[in-house]
Formats: structure tokens, sequence, C-alpha cells
């Protein structure tokens, strides 16, 4: 069936800050969890809220103390693309395909990213951002929340991922899979993917196809 949107998540897939995360998540995660090493990339793709419900919620007093963390974090964050991600985008809607962001990131962080890229608003139709949906990947919602939003059915579009719950969330919708390998080797996620690049920069929809096949 042809490919009528494509759905991206936003951390180490059109931005490069995946490694910036893990930086930060690792430092809140040793200095309460020492004997957990690597919880950090357990808590990949899940909300903040997930994250103070799921890891931190012995620690309620401790949780607006790392959100203020997180938010001056952000603040000094650096946004830049990933390798050929806005040209392939941009290619992508002069072909007619739908776009959409599909993230784990909430509203504030997302007024971070749009302070320095004011641009997303015309590369995507919609942005789906933690508020929209209620469930975490590797939960499928929040990919099934945003075909619907573009009108699509979940086999005419491919989400683009990098985390491994993030690639087992594209594959629950019932979506191609394409993994990002930037925060991931690309023969870890190629298992959960119907194709592994390194970046956009020689991507392009042909590729998909055949690597579906």
């Amino acid at each position: 069936m042809k490919i009528k949107a494509a759905l991206f998540d936003l951390d180490g897939v059109i931005i490069d800050t995946e490694t910036q995360y893990s930086r930060f998540w690792g430092e809140q995660c040793r200095r309460y969890f020492p004997d957990q090493p690597g919880l950090e990339n357990v808590i990949k793709g899940q909300t903040l809220t997930q994250i103070y419900d799921r890891v931190f919620a012995d620690l309620p007093d401790e949780q607006p103390l790392i959100t203020q963390r997180l938010d001056e974090y952000e603040l000094q964050m650096t946004y830049d693309y990933i390798p050929g991600a806005r040209a392939f985008i941009e290619n992508l809607r002069q072909q007619g395909i739908k776009t959409a962001v599909v993230t784990s990131s909430n509203q504030p962080k997302m007024r971070n990213v749009h302070r320095v890229h004011p641009e997303l608003t015309e590369l995507f139709d919609a942005i789906l951002t933690a508020e929209d949906f209620t469930e975490s990947k590797p939960h499928p919602q929040c990919y099934l929340r945003a075909a619907e939003r573009l009108g699509c059915l979940p086999e005419e579009c491919v989400g683009f991922e990098d985390s491994f719950n993030g690639l087992r969330a594209v594959r629950s919708a019932g979506m191609t899979v394409v993994g990002l390998a930037t925060t991931n080797p690309a023969d870890a996620i190629m298992p959960l993917a119907d194709i592994a690049v390194s970046d956009f920069r020689h991507l392009r929809l042909d590729d998909i196809a055949r690597g579906t096949q």
C-alpha cells in the first residue's frame, strides 16, 4: 500500500538531543538509584509524568527539584537537526506525504524547540506531545492517534524511531518501521525495524519500500 503519512519521534530522530537527555537522566538516576546502573536507558520514550510514576514514585519531594533541573537543562540544550532530517521531511511534503511529530516530550519542552526551530509548524501537519496520549511507548496509542489525526490507516504510515520502546510502538501500531541508529547501533535495532539508517542524508521513499519487501 502506498505510504500516505510519515510519523517522526523527536529526540534522536529529528533533533539530535538523545545524548544530552541520556546525560541528564543518567545523572539523576545515579543520584537517586546508584545501585541500578543504566536505568536512564529503561525510561527512554516515556513521558515525564510516567517517569515519575514508575521510577521516582517513592520520592515525591524530589520530583519538583528534578523538574526544575530539567527545565534549566533544556534551556541550555542544543537542538540541532539530525543530518538530512529537514531536507528529507521537506521532500516528503513536496510529494504530498503528510507528516507528524509523535513525541513523549511535553508542550513546555516543545516551546524550547520552537524557539530554535519556528519552521517546525510548516514542516508538520500535526505535532503530538505527551499531553495527547495516556500510554507511553512501547504502547502504540500515540502512533495510532497520530494516524487518526492525519486521516490515514496505520498500514499507510511509516514511523521513524531510535529507541527500543519507540520502535516497538510503531511495530505494534501496524506501521512500517524505520530505525535511526542515532542512539543504539544498527544491528541492535534492526530486529525491530524494516530498515535501519544512520541518518536521513541518503534515505529515499524507495529505500523504505524496498526494505519492506
